[in-house]
């Protein structure tokens, strides 16, 4: 969780006191806002955003998963920075085809990713990747990357909350990640953990002298009980026990795309959003048409699905992010990983996770992560676009 130092400000700058804070009825949003979102996501499961990422001719983020042997890119052996809850083939996963597929847009050819180009490109910058632990599945991945392919190259880490930094020290290149799971601001005031929906709070102090940025955030605005990470929201100088979880998305990604707008010189910091990362919880989504799964999550996926869409739904929260984006002064680069993501219900750690124990290992109808992806895996195609777009290759 990150909090900011300004507590006695917003206790004292607030038109409630503590005490009603902590004694406020919930209350539920309810504005011409909400109905404007329900609206727009009515009858649009499978659409896909209207932005289509300031593409050039190519259609990067359509296309379909063809089997590569010439893949992955590194072993997790050679990469001690991923994390437990990523590395699935130390975790015991006993198949290894998963790691074997490649990204092919439907009209161009995707350039492999070069990790010496980008040590020569980026020497003496910094890279940050800002927002939750899809971020910082992909920070991972992006140095793993580049370690494969330079891996004599001196490098340092450094390991914070909220900020971790990597050097590649030969290249003066530092990429980092910033974790900030709603972007925007989190305080805990009297032992209360408050979203400030309409302040960035200290965060954007960190990120101003980035020369790339790329923002991710969506899951966490979706969690209930013991995941919630806030007890509270705060928008307009009231607080609400709970809000429509789209409506409170919008209102926070307006406040940082009016912080980035505001702060950010587009001719010298190139800003990317990485869109919403799918989880695969509900085999029904991918199962249309055939008889009854025997599992209940991505537990024993070993396979993308074929063809170019997406069988279930598309992602709500999506219709948010396009939205926000298209009404950027200077709109970030929308790295459209959705649907190239949906397909992927092999990519998950599923169980084969340093952060479960034998218990819930031997459970994997409860267990199961299916939301972030295995590394070796997903986020090193990701990382292939981004570079591909950072560059403009394509």
């Amino acid at each position: 969780m990150v909090l900011s130092n300004e507590s006695s400000r917003f206790i004292f700058g607030s038109c409630l006191t503590i005490l009603c804070l902590l004694v406020v009825q919930p209350r539920r949003a309810s504005s011409a806002l909400l109905f404007g979102l329900r609206s727009h996501h009515t009858n649009h499961q499978h659409r896909r955003p209207m932005i289509q990422a300031n593409q050039s001719t190519c259609a990067l983020f359509a296309g379909t998963w063809v089997r590569d042997d010439t893949y992955p890119l590194y072993q997790s052996s050679n990469c001690p920075i991923i994390d437990p809850e990523f590395n699935c083939q130390m975790y015991g996963r006993p198949d290894s085809d998963y790691l074997k597929y490649r990204w092919q847009p439907l009209n161009c050819e995707l350039p492999r990713f070069n990790g010496l180009e980008f040590l020569l490109r980026m020497r003496g910058k910094t890279v940050m990747f800002v927002g939750d632990s899809l971020g910082r599945n992909q920070w991972e991945s992006l140095i793993c990357m580049i370690s494969a392919a330079a891996p004599t190259t001196p490098t340092k880490i450094f390991r914070g909350d909220p900020l971790s930094t990597f050097k590649f020290l030969d290249f003066n290149l530092s990429i980092s990640f910033y974790r900030a799971p709603y972007l925007v601001g989190i305080e805990m005031v009297q032992g209360k953990r408050v979203l400030r929906l309409e302040e960035m709070s200290g965060n954007g102090n960190a990120w101003r002298g980035a020369d790339v940025l790329s923002f991710n955030t969506g899951h966490w605005w979706s969690h209930i009980g013991s995941l919630q990470g806030w007890d509270y929201m705060e928008s307009g100088g009231k607080f609400y026990q709970d809000m429509d979880r789209l409506a409170a998305l919008d209102k926070g990604l307006r406040t940082w795309a009016n912080w980035v707008d505001t702060n950010i010189d587009s001719t010298r910091t190139k800003v990317f959003f990485m869109s919403i990362s799918p989880t695969h919880y509900n085999p029904s989504e991918w199962n249309v048409g055939t008889t009854a799964s025997t599992t209940k999550n991505c537990y024993g996926e070993t396979v993308p699905i074929t063809g170019t869409t997406y069988p279930g739904t598309y992602p709500d929260q999506m219709r948010v992010v396009d939205s926000v984006i298209r009404d950027m002064h200077n709109p970030a680069y929308m790295l459209d990983i959705t649907m190239l993501s949906e397909l992927r219900k092999d990519g998950h750690p599923s169980i084969y996770s340093g952060d479960l124990s034998p218990k819930q290992r031997a459970n994997p109808a409860r267990s199961a992560d299916c939301s972030h992806w295995c590394l070796p895996g997903l986020p090193d195609t990701w990382n292939q676009l981004f570079y591909n777009t950072l560059f403009s290759l394509i």
